[in-house]
């Protein structure tokens, strides 16, 4: 059998690890963004309220009225920061969770939620 171009014996065709992370941590981000539309849709219900989530590959932004969230990613690093001047640092984990230094770690749904229920409530704390 002859080895094809990017398919060698030793890794049986597959991607080097560094690719597989890669591969995972965007599919995690898009998840994050998947989140975070449900989320601000279900606490928008009520009032008939809407949030626009807006994704790209480094950026996700989530805006409602004068609120917003902006996450950057690097790599498995997401940097958020809100319109009050709250900031933070977390790390996208492969098992699908948030780490930050001294909080540990938190599942990603449960992240999205908190956000979408901070930017969705009527008053500005």
């Amino acid at each position: 059998m002859t080895p094809q171009p990017g398919n060698s014996s030793e890794s049986g065709g597959e991607a080097p690890p560094e690719g597989r992370n890669a591969r995972l941590f965007t599919e995690l981000w898009t998840s994050l963004a998947s989140l975070l539309r449900s989320y601000t849709a279900a606490h928008g219900l009520n009032g008939n309220r809407q949030a626009t989530v807006e994704l790209g590959e480094a950026r996700i932004t989530v805006r409602y009225g004068e609120k917003w969230l902006d996450l950057e990613r690097t790599d498995a690093i997401i940097a958020w920061k809100r319109e009050n001047g709250k900031s933070g640092v977390f790390e996208l984990t492969k098992h699908g969770r948030l780490a930050s230094t001294g909080a540990g770690e938190e599942e990603m749904d449960l992240a999205a939620e908190s956000w979408a229920r901070e930017l969705m409530l009527e008053s500005n704390s």
